[in-house]
Formats: C-alpha cells, sequence, structure tokens
C-alpha cells in the first residue's frame, strides 16, 4: 500500500468507474434509474415495503428503480437529515453496471479482470470520510439512533439493521483485511449485535474472529456504509479468504481505491465512505440476536452472535446512508452476487476445467435462493463426458451453491423455467441422466429441522439424439404475422422463447417439399404422392422410413 496526500482528482477514475456512493447517485439519476421520495417515509414501516414491491408487483427487472428517501421519520416522530438509498446498488443489473462505470455484458470481464489484475490501495491522510467524528461521551447519548437504520422486515425483525455494509476486519497473524456483507442489529446507541457466517465457505471475518479468541483479545472492526459501489460490490463476493478484497476493488474501478486509517482501531477504510462505524467485538461472549429476515428467503430466528461495542462514528459533512433489499429472493441482494457469480462460474467451468461446450451459467433467482439451483447450457453435440464434467464442476466450486444442477442444451433458454422443465420431460431419462451425491453442507439457509448435511442432484437433460423440429410455424411465418398482428393493434407482445419451430436434426428433405407444397396451395400433390406409395400389412402408426428402409418413396 503506497502513501500519498488526498487528491480529489486521483479518485475520478479515468474511464468512468464512479469514486464514491454520491457520484454514483448523480449518475443513477442523469440515467432515469433514480426516483427521489421527498415525502415523509416511516423508515421502520414504510421504506422497506415501499421498496420491496418493486420485486413482488410484476415488474420487469429493467423497470427497476433505486430509490432515494430526502424526508425520514421513525414510530418515535425523530427526524433525519440523512437521506437512505434503497436499490441504489443492484436493484437491477443496469443499476449494478452504472456502479462499475461499464455496460452490462461488461460485468463478468471486469470481476475476472480485477481478481486477475488487483490494484493495491494508496493511503491518504485526511479523508471525507472522517469530516465529522462521534466518540466518548457524545456517542454515548446518541450514537447509532442518529443514523435513518430501517426495519428491513417489519413484523419480523427485532431491530433496525445494518445491511449494505462493508465490515473491514484483519487477520491478526498475516496482517491481510478482509470485507464482508454482514448484518448488524442496533442494540444501543454503542453497541451492535454482529453476524458473520460460521458455516463452511461462510465468512473471513468469523475466520478472523477465531483467531483474535484463540489470542484472548477483541477483534478490530470497521462497518463502511456507503462508498463506491466498486469496493460496495466486493462485499457479497467469495474471493479466497487471503486476497485482500480492497485491492480487487480497485482492479474493478481501474484505479487505487484511497484509504484512510480509522480514528480508533488499527485498520484503514475507504476515504470517500459515507459513514463508517469503527469499534471493537467481543471474542469471550455472545449475545442473541435476531430474528431477522435472511437473503434465503425465511426468517433467520434468533441466535447467539458477536457482540460489537462502537468506538466512534465517523461520516461526512453530509452523507447518505444505504440500505439493502434482501429477503425473498429476487432481491437486490440476490442481483448483486447473481451478475457477478454467473461470469465467474463460467469462467471457472470453461477456462480452469476446460469443458469444452459450456456456453452459459445461470442461477435461478426466484425464490430458491440464487444459490441451489443453477442451470448449465451447453452447444448442441458436446460429449455427454463434458456435460456431466461440468455439472460436477458447478456443483463443487462454492460449498454454498449447487445443491441442484441442470445442463440444457443451447436451444433451451435457462431462464425460463417452463423451457427447463419442457428439457426435463423429453431429453433425459431418469436412470441414466440422473446421479445424487451425499455429504453436501446445507449451506444457507432456516435451520428449523434441518439436518447439517444434505444431497446433490445433477441432471443432464441435454439433447442426446436427433428429434423432430418444434411444433411451431417456421420464423419467417411467425415473423410475418406478427406485423399484421401489430396493424391490428393488438396488445402488445413481448415474445418468448420458443415463438418459431426450429430444426432438431431428425427430418427428411421430402417433407420440407410436403410444407413448402402446404403453404403454396400444392397439398393435392402432396396426396398423389402418398396415394402412390400405400403399403399393405403394416400396422397403423407404423413409421414410413421402418417400412421403407429409410425411404418414403
Amino acid at each position: 500500500m503506497s502513501s500519498t496526500p488526498h487528491d480529489r482528482s486521483r479518485t475520478a477514475t479515468a474511464d468512468g468507474a464512479p469514486r464514491d456512493l454520491q457520484d454514483h447517485i448523480a449518475r443513477l439519476e442523469a440515467k432515469g434509474l433514480l426516483t427521489r421520495i421527498d415525502r415523509p417515509i416511516n423508515k421502520d414501516t414504510e421504506l422497506h415495503p415501499l421498496a420491496r414491491w418493486q420485486f413482488q408487483g410484476g415488474l420487469h427487472e429493467d423497470q427497476r428503480r433505486a430509490f432515494l428517501f430526502t424526508n425520514v421519520v421513525d414510530g418515535d416522530g425523530q427526524t433525519y437529515d440523512i437521506p437512505v438509498l434503497i436499490g441504489g446498488l443492484a436493484a437491477s443489473p443496469e443499476i449494478y453496471a452504472t456502479g462499475l462505470g461499464l455496460p452490462v455484458e461488461q460485468i463478468g470481464k471486469a470481476w475476472t479482470e480485477a481478481i486477475a489484475e488487483p490494484v493495491p490501495p494508496v493511503m491518504v491522510e485526511q479523508a471525507p470520510c472522517q469530516e465529522v467524528v462521534i466518540s466518548g461521551d457524545t456517542l454515548k447519548e446518541k450514537g447509532l439512533s442518529r443514523l435513518p437504520v430501517p426495519v428491513s422486515t417489519p413484523g419480523f425483525d427485532a431491530a433496525p439493521y445494518l445491511t449494505a455494509t462493508l465490515c473491514v476486519t484483519k487477520d491478526p497473524e498475516s496482517g491481510v483485511q478482509n470485507m464482508g456483507t454482514y448484518r448488524a442489529a442496533l442494540k444501543s446507541e454503542n453497541r451492535l449485535g454482529v453476524r458473520m457466517a460460521s458455516r463452511l465457505s461462510g465468512a473471513g471475518g468469523y475466520l478472523h474472529w477465531e483467531k483474535y479468541r484463540a489470542k484472548g483479545e477483541k477483534m478490530p472492526c470497521a462497518i463502511v456504509l456507503g462508498c463506491a459501489p466498486a469496493v460496495l460490490f466486493t462485499g457479497p463476493q467469495k474471493l479466497q479468504i487471503d486476497q485482500d478484497e480492497m485491492a480487487v476493488a480497485g482492479g474493478l474501478m481501474r484505479a487505487p481505491v484511497e484509504v484512510v486509517r480509522c480514528k480508533t482501531i488499527d485498520l484503514v477504510v475507504p476515504a470517500d465512505a459515507e459513514i463508517v462505524i469503527e469499534g471493537l467485538i467481543d471474542t469471550d461472549a455472545l449475545e442473541p440476536e435476531g430474528p431477522f429476515g435472511e437473503s434465503h428467503g425465511h426468517i433467520a430466528l434468533e441466535d447467539y452472535n458477536m457482540s460489537m461495542h462502537v468506538t466512534a462514528i465517523t461520516m461526512k459533512k453530509k452523507p447518505v446512508f444505504v440500505s439493502i433489499i434482501s429477503q425473498v429472493t429476487p432481491s437486490e441482494s440476490s442481483v448483486l452476487k447473481k451478475v457477478a457469480y454467473e461470469p465467474l462460474y463460467l469462467e471457472h467451468l470453461s477456462k480452469v476445467m476446460g469443458v469444452r461446450g459450456i456456453k452459459r451459467v445461470v442461477m435461478h433467482e426466484p425464490l430458491t435462493n440464487l444459490r441451489k439451483v443453477i442451470f448449465l447450457q451447453f452447444a448442441r453435440g458436446t460429449q455427454q463426458a463434458e456435460v456431466w464434467r461440468g455439472l460436477q464442476g458447478a456443483a463443487t466450486l462454492q460449498a454454498q451453491c449447487g445443491k441442484l444442477v441442470i445442463a440444457v442444451s443451447e436451444d433451451i433458454n435457462p431462464e425460463n423455467a417452463d423451457a427447463i422443465f419442457w428439457s426435463l420431460a423429453y431429453r433425459s431419462d431418469f436412470t441414466h441422466d440422473l446421479h445424487v451425491t451425499p455429504y453436501r453442507t446445507s449451506g444457507h439457509g432456516p435451520k428449523s429441522g434441518r439436518a447439517p448435511l444434505e444431497s446433490t442432484l445433477l441432471i443432464d437433460a441435454t439433447l442426446k439424439h436427433a428429434m423432430p423440429p418444434l411444433a411451431l410455424p417456421k420464423e419467417q411465418y411467425m415473423t410475418a404475422a406478427r406485423k399484421i398482428w401489430e396493424e391490428l393493434k393488438l396488445p402488445s407482445l413481448t415474445p418468448q422463447p420458443p415463438w418459431h419451430g426450429y430444426h432438431l436434426g431428425d427430418w427428411d428433405k421430402r417433407w420440407d417439399e410436403y410444407a413448402d407444397a402446404a403453404t403454396s396451395g400444392g397439398w393435392r400433390e402432396t396426396g398423389e404422392r402418398t396415394w402412390a406409395n400405400r403399403r399393405g400389412g403394416v400396422k397403423p402408426e407404423t413409421p414410413v422410413r421402418d417400412a421403407s428402409g429409410g425411404h418414403g418413396e
């Protein structure tokens, strides 16, 4: 990490990644991707439900918006002078891409390059995130309650929760920092209840906590609330435990992230952060935390988790508080993962494992929590051995992902569940094309009645032999008919594949002649040809090719 005086011009990346959250907000607004809500909104009962409707109300993802609430109140009548941004990180892939200053289709490439070529951060002495410092008696009297922290799942959550967090911790042995997105419940003016996943493939911060506990020391932790989206995006991403996310964020931004040392603990945080909560986490005892609506789609019930004693809150003079829509998927939380995980899975299968024929990886989002169900799309004619290598690779890349992995051919849209069922129904024989492997960790999910281990289900639903064409009119006829539809001003169409017929390998050129004759009024000639080919001694529904030695005429 290098050191340089704070120079605002350095933080504006040459190729367009926002330098901080407020730069990002301005870009969203300029693109028409942000809605300002100026009327009073209760952060504890109205804010999250209002933003949630764009996921539960049947809107297409390109209709989702970021919301900036500028007049936030609570049930006690308190008003807040800090606006709240929700949906501003990843309500849609377009919003996420805006945070990187890139088109949506370049997100995967950006992640691959950032991980391969990280850019170390640079240290500055003065930072916007420390323009205001709250500590000591002021913190005890009015600390966390001055922040407009929403209740995420009104009616179930036990407290307002910090959700769009970057929890910064440091390995006490190597000195490498980790940044993870962990929930934190408000407990008092200067105490938080922090949950860091302890399961296999869980939180890097938890591994640090274990080391501090072994040393009999409290663990320093800084919770960053709002900064450059590229930095925030590293929190939910699953990187190697010993990889510094701040350097990967620099790779995403194509420029070093400016960082500053915290005021009360030995950690560094993004200099352009909106708000930073500094503190020490107990390692000798845990306290009850929860319930809270979790990203697996169920309420996480009360568990013993970590107590963090806040030592300081630092912020900009005019900060923006950021919250995230999580809980049932699709959600902002699932979009954050989906747009980054899918290209990384494809990169792993195609480049690291060298699986031939793999074209797409799609993680199923609605309700299933993204991690559980994965679809792999393969080129037609891919050898079955390669399909199975892909299935096994996808199921084992991350312990928490791939309970059910299904392979389909390239004519199947893996984002269309109906198409997946169609492929399963007609292209898989469950005696040969299904494999169950035991001893999988149960991963991220509700704990009620759940065993610690479960199984993995792999299914090859690819096209394994030639089949007749799909029974829809050919493309040219559907296209011509659509023009008539539009001329008649009938209801607007949103074509869903498959919307026209196409060949799947089992066809004879003679049948093209029949079809051409049918569309040009020549069906009588076809009748004459078939009459000439009459045959006795065959059973009804005998294929003509079978009775004719492979030839119809």
